[in-house]
């Protein structure tokens, strides 16, 4: 089956920002996904998540003050393992699996002279449910939430003078509205 969905991303984000200190912001996205659902019997499947986000990152509370670092675009391809639950009109589904994400187009802002993220794995959680519209045709209310983590490397001389390396959990929750296909 196919879906298409539109999904609000929520990060759970938290940093350690080495030198000087605080935490970081980053800003909500809501943007369509599309997932691919293979079935290998009536209840187990695996679904493949494809969708990219634009999100603004500020880091604040440090000794230098709020400074914003431009934004980013995120790739997190998510491959997960389902469980579908026994229904006719209501399905009911939990998931878990596996999450690549690559961070590109890096804008860095007023303050940074250059941003880097690296790419990383992390585990992700799912659960969601199908409602039948008839036997093609359903839609879908979906919830995931995904273990993002980057080591992230501010080039600030410029402006503080310092290259400084955050270590940062991003760790958002993913929720989404769509309709899908049965073929």
């Amino acid at each position: 089956q196919v879906r298409l969905r539109v999904i609000s991303i929520m990060p759970n984000e938290s940093a350690n920002i080495e030198t000087i200190g605080g935490d970081v912001e980053i800003g909500n996205a809501i943007v369509p996904e599309l997932d691919f659902t293979y079935f290998f019997d009536k209840n187990w499947a695996a679904e493949l998540i494809l969708g990219t986000a634009n999100h603004d990152v500020k880091a604040v509370s440090t000794a230098a003050g709020d400074i914003k670092l431009g934004d980013v675009w995120l790739l997190p391809p998510t491959l997960t393992l389902q469980y579908h639950f026994d229904a006719e009109t209501v399905r009911p589904y939990l998931g878990a699996g596996l999450n690549y994400t690559i961070f590109y187009s890096v804008d860095e802002g007023p303050v940074a002279d250059s941003v880097d993220y690296d790419s990383s794995f992390g585990f992700a959680f799912q659960g969601g449910l199908d409602f039948y519209l008839d036997d093609k045709w359903f839609l879908n209310i979906d919830a995931k939430y995904i273990l993002i983590n980057t080591d992230a490397t501010i080039d600030a001389t410029s402006a503080l003078g310092a290259t400084v390396g955050a270590d940062v959990d991003i760790n958002p929750l993913v929720v989404g509205l769509g309709v899908g296909m049965k073929f």
